[in-house]
């Protein structure tokens, strides 16, 4: 999600993996099995394993329990039978959401998560409901720091592939296509740059803004449910958050 709300939904984020570390955790784990199963369990030739592992690091996820996930999912096909599975849906207000999940039990998340649509609200539709309304991008966020070289960073990001580049009041959010994400990632990791956020991402065309208090707390409720499944791995909407 790009503007101005991008920053509230990675602080609401971060609020909710410091206090629920072992869900993360669980959820980091899938995704290494699963980056592990598509390229090997080389991180050097192996991007999305890089990525994910990265990503774990970002979560305070140690280093042990990575290379523990890693080892295993190498070493034991019954430990990297997830597979991703996407659902789309409405939530309160007409908000649009895309669900990832990663799962060995498609029952058994199709039931959860629409249950969770149910409760507060929403409707789960049928696949293309709703990302017609997103596109898959690379968004690397670096944090705005004293003395940081604004035009440095936009011509390093540009000519290592970047897409756009989009200066906020406490960040920088550089956007890529898919396919240069990885690349665009190393040359600034080389430079010295370091992400706040860096993932691939459903970035939706248009934002939604709920001005009724009580939509938008059932909405915040619903994402909040979805993000705990332990089988969902990450929740895409196009809510305009305050």
């Amino acid at each position: 999600m790009s503007g101005h709300s991008k920053w509230a939904n990675i602080k609401h984020r971060k609020e909710k993996t410091d206090s629920q570390k072992g869900k993360i955790f669980t959820k980091m784990g899938r995704e290494l099995a699963m980056a592990v199963r598509s390229g090997g369990p080389d991180p050097l030739s192996n991007y999305a394993l890089a990525d994910a592992i990265a990503k774990a690091k970002a979560a305070n996820m140690p280093n042990e329990n990575i290379q523990r996930s890693i080892k295993k999912a190498a070493g034991d096909a019954d430990s990297s039978m997830y597979e991703e599975v996407i659902y789309e849906g409405y939530g309160p207000g007409g908000i649009a959401v895309i669900v990832e999940a990663a799962t060995d039990n498609r029952n058994r998340t199709a039931s959860d998560v629409r249950h969770y649509f149910d409760k507060f609200g929403g409707n789960l539709g049928s696949t293309g409901c709703v990302s017609f309304m997103f596109e898959k991008k690379g968004v690397l966020m670096v944090e705005r720091q004293t003395g940081m070289d604004e035009d440095a960073l936009m011509m390093d990001a540009l000519d290592a592939g970047a897409e756009d580049f989009l200066p906020e009041e406490e960040y920088f959010e550089i956007t890529t296509l898919p396919e240069n994400y990885f690349k665009v990632r190393a040359a600034l990791e080389q430079k010295g740059y370091h992400f706040i956020e860096s993932s691939l991402q459903m970035v939706p065309s248009t934002m939604t803004r709920l001005e009724d208090p009580a939509v938008a707390e059932t909405m915040s409720r619903l994402i909040d449910h979805l993000e705990d499944l332990d089988d969902v791995q990450n929740v895409w909407h196009n809510w305009q958050m305050e």
